[in-house]
């Protein structure tokens, strides 16, 4: 990757990362472990979240604006089961998306350090 060149724009951009998240999702929610953490969520709210904090992450035009990890998880009861499986799941939509994998291990490094902020069990 070019030192210039963010992650986002070598893996596509916006409608890579749309393509990403909507593929994960689909994962997680098929999922009888991740299904009862996202009951009350309002999905297109978390969806529009998603897409901005991976883009944001990715090095992207776009700015996350919302709450902390810590924040956002707490209350939660996430296990290291599941942080483990989405971890899983994200890099399986990267995967079946065509993000080369050396970006693929970049952003699963970047998930793994947020653990202490959303394992609260």
């Amino acid at each position: 990757m070019a030192e210039d060149q963010s992650l986002y724009a070598e893996i596509g951009g916006q409608d890579a990362v749309e393509a990403v998240v909507d593929d994960f999702y689909d994962r997680v929610l098929d999922d009888p472990l991740l299904e009862p953490y996202f009951e009350d969520t309002d999905m297109q709210e978390l969806f529009a979240h998603q897409v901005q904090f991976v883009s944001a992450v990715a090095g992207g035009p776009v700015e996350y604006d919302g709450d902390d990890m810590e924040s956002a998880h707490e209350d939660m009861g996430i296990t290291d089961e599941a942080f483990d499986r989405v971890a899983d799941y994200l890099a399986e939509a990267m995967r079946e998306n065509g993000v080369p994998e050396e970006d693929i291990e970049r952003v699963i490094e970047d998930v793994a350090a947020l653990r202490d902020d959303v394992v609260m069990v």
